[in-house]
């Protein structure tokens, strides 16, 4: 297994992190690296905003679902979509373009999640942890002006870096689902009952099955959190289908 490949399989998400600082040299090189991911068209459809006031810090931390953490992460960053600059630039530059559309922000979210990706790949060769924070879509109002993001820019990531702990690296990383229940061969297969259990199922632990998809279920994805992510993220895509 060559290191890259070593290094995936290794990589997990990190939520408690040595004091020690990011020197400006590995900051700069993983920002960088997020440039050189695969983009369509070569348009680079995001925007990356670097978090290093605290008090910001602490407003996310507290804005992302009441995440402490977040606010001891000593790189905060957050790849938007964004359709704005090019729509901008057409006009500024006297083309007549139409106003973006979903499509488009979907093209942008995958720019930007490539990138998001390139970095946290970046960070774990140079032994730095990183945790996604999905929570960013959540509360739309809220950080639209928390952050000053215009009509067509979509908070579609956010990644907390640091130094993790011995504690953190040693903690197991939670087991993948088996590949032969996530790849389909050309084409998308419905998984029975049994199926489904029996990819779920290793996650339950010391639970029966039904009682932990049941605890699951309410914590995750009936939660208000979720109702709440599902609501802002529909509003971003209103602005997009307006004409």
């Amino acid at each position: 297994m060559n290191e890259v490949i070593k290094q995936l399989y290794e990589r997990k998400s990190m939520r408690v992190f040595e004091e020690r600082e990011i020197t400006a040299k590995d900051k700069a090189l993983i920002l960088q690296v997020a440039a050189m991911a695969p983009s369509a068209g070569n348009q680079q459809l995001y925007t990356i905003l670097d978090i290093t006031d605290e008090s910001l810090k602490a407003k996310l931390a507290d804005s992302c679902d009441h995440q402490p953490f977040i606010a001891t992460g000593k790189m905060v960053l957050i790849v938007c979509a964004d359709c704005q600059k090019w729509y901008e630039g057409f006009l500024m530059a006297g083309c007549e373009p139409r106003k973006p559309g979903v499509g488009d922000l979907l093209l942008a979210v995958s720019d930007a999640n490539i990138a998001a990706q390139n970095m946290v790949v970046a960070a774990q060769s140079l032994g730095i942890g990183s945790c996604y924070i999905g929570d960013i879509m959540e509360n739309c109002e809220i950080h639209r002006e928390m952050l000053n993001l215009p009509k067509y820019v979509f908070p579609a990531a956010m990644l907390v870096f640091g130094y993790p702990t011995k504690q953190q690296l040693e903690r197991q990383k939670p087991e993948r689902a088996a590949m032969k229940h996530i790849v389909h061969e050309n084409g998308y297969r419905h998984m029975d009952g049994k199926e489904l259990k029996e990819m779920f199922e290793t996650k339950a632990l010391t639970q029966t099955y039904e009682n932990w998809m049941k605890t699951f279920c309410d914590r995750k994805f009936n939660s208000d959190f979720s109702k709440e992510m599902s609501r802002s993220v529909g509003e971003y895509i209103k602005a997009f289908e307006e004409k």
